[in-house]
């Protein structure tokens, strides 16, 4: 399972939501989804862009994360 670790990374840098949605031009709620860890998918474009906001790399918002019945 892949985990998003946004509001982690948003708290390091002391950004709101609403400051990281200005940004990067998505929608709050767009946003709230990748950060509640209810997103299916994310763009690669999208993931530059909030890395470029937040002054990280992606692996310091995405973790990969086995599964309980993963050997």
């Amino acid at each position: 399972m892949i985990v998003v670790n946004l509001d982690v990374m948003m708290a390091k840098r002391k950004m709101t939501l609403s400051q990281l949605s200005e940004k990067v031009d998505l929608t709050l709620a767009n946003l709230s989804i990748l950060k509640n860890n209810k997103a299916k998918a994310v763009r690669f474009s999208t993931l530059s862009a909030i890395c470029a906001a937040l002054d990280c790399q992606p692996g310091d918002i995405l973790e990969f994360v086995p599964d309980e019945d993963s050997p």
